[in-house]
């Protein structure tokens, strides 16, 4: 059976391999590429890190829904003109395929003209925080300060933009608990694999369409953690990381699209406020000890900066602001 498994796998991989074409093949083969995008007008286009987007060439709209219906097959779904949305992971062993587990969001008519995706690669190496201090991506006392914050287990957020690099960010601070704490059991929480971990003791856990971050969060509390990191909060699953975080599961790392340190915590007052009418303040200002955004800036070789550090000390009720001390 496992033959015949392998065979399939195969003969799957060798059918995308050739609708994907030249172009995008390549871009899955170059390191420095971390997002591959087909537009509705069949231009690809790809984002080197430090680089920006360049075009590198085109694909019809046959070839983009042939493609987008073998991934379908891949992940045993299927995507019509009924069913327009197509979300998971390329498809194939990512030892035998470059590119097997990056992210696709594909889109059909009528959402878009024509078909279009976006393929966001998974991470192929895992940079540790004294690497981001050489390239200039942060500080020699902002590292001391992430390693002591991982000492102490404080909860910290990594905020930043869309592809300013937040998870391969969170990779390096885990790498961080690896080294400082490897007796610790890690459960980590994500949509799709995006957060790569080399701690022995750790158990990854995917939402699906019948299973959601929130679900998932509450069977965490069975799982006894030691520490719980949640790969992006995009939703009222973000009280539920908070009350987690601040009753004995210190220590936790998460992501949350923002353009600030600051903008990180109103934005997870307005995920709270999906899973509860109360203001929660109070909590985000216990549970969040730590906030880290970071940024897009071509200045630095890597292409982003740490920008910013702050640590929470409380909440203000009468003014009601948050009180932080920069790092």
């Amino acid at each position: 059976m496992q033959d015949g498994i392998d065979v399939s796998t195969r003969r799957l991989e060798i059918k995308l391999q050739r609708e994907l074409g030249p172009d995008i093949l390549a871009a899955l083969a170059d390191p420095l590429v971390v997002e591959i995008m087909l537009n509705p007008d069949g231009q690809i286009w790809v984002e080197k890190m430090g680089q920006g987007m360049a075009t590198v060439g085109t694909m019809t709209a046959t070839a983009a829904e042939c493609l987008m219906g073998t991934i379908a097959d891949g992940l045993k779904t299927v995507v019509t003109r009924e069913k327009p949305i197509l979300e998971g992971e390329l498809p194939g062993d990512p030892e035998k395929f470059k590119g097997a587990g990056s992210r696709f969001e594909g889109l059909l008519p009528p959402l878009v003209a024509r078909p279009s995706f976006t393929l966001r690669k998974k991470a192929s190496a895992i940079f540790s925080l004294q690497k981001y201090v050489d390239d200039g991506v942060m500080t020699e006392q902002q590292r001391l300060q992430i390693i002591e914050a991982v000492k102490t287990r404080q909860n910290i957020l990594v905020v930043g933009g869309t592809s300013s690099g937040k998870t391969t960010f969170l990779n390096a601070v885990i790498a961080c608990i690896v080294d400082v704490t490897p007796e610790h059991r890690l459960v980590i929480i994500e949509d799709t694999a995006e957060i790569q971990c080399s701690a022995k003791n750790t158990t990854p856990l995917r939402t699906s369409e019948n299973c959601d971050m929130q679900r998932l969060l509450r069977a965490t509390m069975r799982l006894r953690p030691d520490r719980i990191l949640v790969g992006e909060v995009r939703g009222g699953e973000a009280l539920a990381l908070l009350k987690a975080w601040n009753t004995g599961h210190p220590g936790g790392f998460a992501t949350v699209h923002a353009n600030s340190a600051l903008a990180g915590l109103i934005r997870m007052e307005q995920l709270v406020a999906e899973g509860s009418t109360s203001p929660m303040e109070t909590l985000i200002a216990e549970a969040v000890n730590m906030v880290v955004f970071i940024e897009k800036d071509s200045t630095c070789r890597a292409g982003r900066r740490v920008k910013q550090m702050i640590r929470i000390t409380g909440y203000d009720a009468p003014t009601k602001q948050y009180r932080f001390t920069e790092l």
